[in-house]
């Protein structure tokens, strides 16, 4: 679950906890600035740090933030005797803010998930001190939820609309608002049913689309956000794209796969994938040109699907598939 969701769930409950960011990175780390991992007052937590001791020594201070409700910025400098003390392989400087989740922020936790839900273009302030804290969301409108924002605040983040990581200066934190990666799958049969499982493993949020209901329902695709039994000519009607989608597309038939194939070139996607031989991705690119689709435009579908990992049976050629999800979706994204 994402951790804005998970800190909805607590506050819903009356709990409270902390959330731990990445804010800074010098070197090698096992995750990026913008890492997170929430810390509950009964002390699970969801998410990752980079694990280790360093995130056990999150951890531990995330509590004390629990307790004291007093916002704190760790700073981690691994040189060569902590590693080798630890037996740590990362080397990297590391700065994480840990600050209370509490009832004052719901609703603000709540709209940063659904902006990252709908990809809607957005900055969260942070402005913290050794007792309190301030906390904002800068709509690209100029709206501001949450906290007042001063005009200097607003200015350097206009200063940098292309922000992709958090970015510090003194006590502010500007971090941007990244869409989730939402993944459509067209076609419920068996391989559809792993990729399911495992990306939604590693933090995808899936869609199955499926014009027969004795194959897409919930029961055979229980970790799915959303299982749609729908005419694949009709469904498109229905299905946002924001640009940071990813679509693979596993149907039982090379027409209902040109079909799909035809109308997702017509939306703005991360990835498209499609699978089949190359024989059969060159009769259905062969068909959708005919139909009057521009070759460039062919060059963007990855087919035949996934990387290859000599793979063969449905569990192997689904954890292909999301490898090269996995792939795609740490690259950074084109302007």
């Amino acid at each position: 679950m994402d951790v804005y969701e998970v800190a909805e769930e607590y506050l819903g409950r009356g709990e409270t906890g902390a959330l731990a960011t990445i804010v800074k990175k010098l070197g090698a780390a096992p995750r990026e600035e913008g890492a997170k991992m929430f810390v509950g007052g009964d002390g699970k937590f969801f998410g990752t740090v980079g694990g280790g001791c360093m995130e056990a020594d999150v951890w531990q201070a995330a509590m004390k933030v629990v307790k004291t409700g007093e916002p704190r910025m760790l700073h981690f400098r691994m040189d060569g005797k902590q590693i080798e003390d630890e037996g740590m392989i990362c080397g990297g400087n590391i700065d994480v803010f840990i600050e209370p989740v509490t009832e004052k922020y719901k609703g603000l936790y709540t709209q940063i998930k659904d902006l990252e839900k709908v990809g809607s273009k957005a900055f969260v302030v942070t402005r913290f001190s050794e007792a309190s804290l301030d906390k904002s969301i800068l709509l690209e409108d100029g709206t501001v939820l949450g906290d007042p924002l001063d005009e200097e605040a607003k200015a350097a983040i206009t200063a940098h609309p292309d922000l992709r990581k958090p970015a510090v200066s003194n006590s502010v934190i500007i971090e941007p608002v990244l869409s989730s990666a939402f993944l459509y799958i067209f076609g419920a049969g068996h391989v559809s049913q792993f990729v399911s499982r495992i990306a939604a493993t590693v933090d995808f949020r899936v869609a199955v689309i499926d014009d027969r209901a004795e194959f897409a329902n919930a029961e055979r695709f229980p970790e799915a956000e959303s299982v749609m039994v729908e005419e694949f000519s009709r469904v498109f009607e229905s299905l946002p794209f924001h640009g940071n989608e990813y679509v693979v597309i596993l149907t039982r038939g090379h027409k209902h796969d040109a079909l799909v194939l035809g109308e997702v070139l017509k939306k703005p996607a991360r990835y498209i994938g499609m699978i089949g031989s190359r024989r059969k991705t060159k009769m259905v690119y062969e068909y959708l040109k005919s139909q009057g689709y521009d070759e460039k435009l062919l060059q963007q579908v990855h087919a035949p699907i996934g990387l290859d990992i000599y793979s063969e049976t449905p569990q192997e050629i689904a954890v292909s598939i999301v490898a090269e999800l996995i792939k795609v979706r740490r690259q950074p994204a084109k302007p």
